[in-house]
């Protein structure tokens, strides 16, 4: 949301006091992509950034496109696209290479060898140090990750996926996949686009209400979810944006902060400093549940864990982490 050419967004002059408020926080790592606001937010930061580039992390990724009225020749996730895009974004941050580059979102064409390839090249050329996957299914990550292992190629090192006591579906396949496979993971909108803030019940506006485009969690009904979450807020003298961000964080998951305003920052900011104990993450995580699927619920079944292990299941000590 840093800059204005979406028409809804921050101002640059805020966008700075965001950035100034975070850095002297202590924060380093910074999520960008080409598209957003058509590539004024890589270009504050750029100029943000300046002579300090090596205190800060940044993140960008390409697939989008930073154009206005994009052609296909300039979309998806091939390496002509991925080569363009590199450039141009090193361009609007003013300097020589991305820290971590992610393709943004899955084309459903590109081979995932392809895309693989594509980031080894650009490491081996000094333009990014680290590849990662944005918005891509399981099963697509973990073939990258294994071509990557085989090939000796540069390995995939993060995920990105929208994560959020409304948005729980990650964990039916990715969230298992990236610790088994030793994953980063960064999870954006761990407000639900300001939704778990409370502050849509008293008529305030946001992204739901000024920027539809791209919230699906607008059309549902979490009302009974917000009460939970007021309440152990309301326990932790607190404020239930905190408490949302501390439950991502709690799941190991890095939240991404989206904040419009300085102050929006710092209050943000303050969920580092909560502690949510095992019954209130018990009590969020019952209000916020979602069925697993298949075939999760099946094989978490007692039937199947009877037969699987002659009835013994309580006898067996399970891994502290998800087998691979």
């Amino acid at each position: 949301m840093l800059g204005k050419a979406y028409g809804y967004g921050t101002e640059p002059d805020e966008a700075l006091r965001i950035l100034e408020g975070y850095a002297e926080a202590g924060g380093n790592l910074i999520d960008l992509s080409d598209a957003y606001q058509r590539g004024e937010s890589e270009r504050l930061i750029g100029t943000f950034v300046g002579n300090n580039r090596n205190d800060f992390i940044l993140i960008s990724k390409y697939t989008r496109s930073a154009h206005a009225d994009p052609s296909l020749g300039v979309l998806g996730n091939s390496r002509k696209v991925m080569v363009q895009a590199v450039e141009e974004s090193l361009k609007r941050l003013k300097t020589d290479r991305i820290d971590i580059y992610l393709a943004h979102l899955d084309d459903g064409v590109t081979p995932i060898e392809e895309i693989v390839r594509g980031f080894d090249d650009l490491a081996r050329a000094g333009k990014i140090v680290y590849g990662g996957l944005c918005n891509f299914p399981a099963w697509r990550v973990a073939t990258a990750v294994t071509i990557a292992d085989l090939r000796g190629w540069l390995p995939i090192a993060v995920v990105q996926l929208e994560y959020s006591l409304i948005e729980r579906t990650t964990e039916r396949e990715l969230l298992p996949m990236a610790e088994a496979m030793g994953l980063a993971v960064l999870g954006y909108s761990p407000l639900a686009s300001g939704i778990l803030t409370g502050k849509y019940r008293t008529g305030e506006k946001g992204r739901v209400t000024e920027f539809k485009a791209g919230v699906p969690q607008a059309g549902g009904n979490h009302e009974a979810l917000l009460d939970v979450v007021i309440a152990v807020a309301a326990e932790l003298h607190s404020d239930p944006a905190k408490v949302a961000i501390a439950w991502v964080s709690a799941k190991g998951v890095i939240p991404i902060l989206g904040a419009n305003t300085r102050s929006q920052l710092d209050a943000n900011l303050g969920a580092s400093l909560i502690r949510l104990d095992a019954e209130q993450i018990a009590r969020l995580d019952k209000a916020s549940d979602i069925p697993l699927g298949y075939p999760q619920e099946r094989l978490r079944s007692e039937g199947v864990r009877a037969m699987l292990t002659g009835d013994r299941w309580n006898q067996i000590d399970r891994p502290a982490r998800v087998v691979r």
